[in-house]
């Protein structure tokens, strides 16, 4: 009891401490320099960073080849599937690559700039930018990168739910533990008097 009056303000401190760190990183992260931070580090991590990439690189796809099939010039279908991208980082990236398409780059060289997008995605865009096909390319690249994403899914899934029955069992387990102890050490306490 003395030493948790003793360490209060020390433990208090320490929770004002995360509490502050958590909303000031939250905060960062609206920023585009944070978020662009952010995707970064999502995009690097082992199992899932990939997947995030990926899918994004689809919705952005599917979106720009929907836009010019539709007719929408190059420069201003760029602007408004960058809008509609989620990360940050990829919106940043397809900014870029709309100024440096406006001054008469090719989309294959802005969008390799930065090197955020898979090198594939980039080679497809270049063959159908050689080829005239743009939008039909586009969409191949969605459709790839969006199945591509639901194997990466369905294999992590795959991998999540033994892991979670196995939890869940502990869990379980722990709480029986926890209930029958106490019965069965005042049951073992009174056969002994």
């Amino acid at each position: 009891m003395a030493i948790t009056v003793q360490y209060r303000y020390v433990v208090l401190s320490l929770v004002g401490i995360l509490v502050l760190s958590a909303i000031g990183l939250y905060l960062w992260s609206r920023t585009e320099e944070g978020g662009a931070a952010f995707d970064r580090l999502k995009f690097k991590l082992p199992v899932i960073g990939n997947t995030l990439l990926k899918f994004q690189v689809a919705q952005f796809s599917r979106t720009l080849s929907t836009l010019l099939s539709g007719g929408t010039p190059l420069v201003a279908g760029l602007q408004t599937a960058g809008e509609a991208i989620g990360s940050k980082l990829l919106r940043g990236a397809v900014a870029e690559a709309t100024k440096m398409v406006r001054e008469g780059q090719s989309l294959h060289g802005a969008l390799s700039a930065r090197g955020v997008m898979p090198v594939l995605a980039l080679d497809m865009i270049e063959v159908g930018e050689s080829s005239g096909a743009l939008s039909p390319m586009l969409n191949s690249v969605a459709e790839f990168y969006e199945e591509e994403a639901s194997l990466r899914l369905g294999a992590m899934v795959s991998v999540i739910e033994p892991v979670i029955l196995v939890f869940m069992a502990l869990l379980v387990l722990f709480i029986l533990i926890a209930l029958y102890l106490p019965i069965f050490s005042f049951s073992s306490g009174g056969v002994q008097h």
